[in-house]
């Protein structure tokens, strides 16, 4: 596989064994097997925090590359494993077990990253666009299919102002993407 770190790929392949296993569909790494994952996170016990690590690390690794071949991208693997994060090409990035985290416990955890970062330029544009998205419920929130959905409509922001930064010669973008004032968090990170 190509740039996938070996330990990303075998955990990944967990994840699609013990979905066939329990709910028997086969996970094709595509979008369309994302609400069949969203199903098998629903049923993970919270109480069980061994089996709860697992199924984070293996969905995690399992979702991010569903993203990674879907947007493009890498791997950014160093440190431990809770600290793995995907960047798209536009430098846009997440922590997918986060992601997962999130997904099974319905809220944020505190142990895991599940915010969405940019580039220090980007993070306007970022903040912009996630204001302009309007309410979901609570469950397409914390699914992994809204995650995906959030991230595509994020990622083509961002192409789109570095599409028009490049070819403007201020180096800055119109007035049409051009974001209001908005107050940078201090952790960098966008929930």
């Amino acid at each position: 596989m190509d740039d996938v770190p070996a330990r990303v790929h075998e955990y990944a392949e967990q994840a699609v064994e013990y979905v066939r296993r329990a709910l028997g569909v086969k996970l094709e790494y595509d979008s369309d097997t994302l609400p069949v994952l969203d199903h098998y996170l629903r049923s993970v016990p919270e109480d069980q925090a061994a089996a709860l690590k697992l199924v984070i690390l293996t969905a995690g690794a399992y979702f991010g590359e569903v993203v990674r071949r879907r947007l493009g991208g890498r791997w950014e693997t160093a440190g431990e494993e809770a600290q793995w994060r995907v960047v798209l090409p536009t430098g846009l990035n997440f922590s997918p077990l986060g992601f997962v985290a999130s997904a099974i416990l319905r809220a944020e955890s505190e142990d895991i990253d599940s915010a969405i970062d940019a580039p220090a330029r980007m993070r306007p544009y970022l903040q912009q666009a996630l204001q302009r998205m309007g309410d979901v419920s609570e469950e397409d929130y914390y699914s992994l299919c809204g995650r995906l959905d959030t991230l595509e409509h994020l990622h083509e922001v961002l192409v789109a102002v570095a599409a028009q930064m490049m070819g403007n010669a201020t180096d800055e973008p119109d007035d049409e993407v051009a974001p209001e004032a908005v107050q940078d968090e201090p952790s960098g990170g966008i929930n």
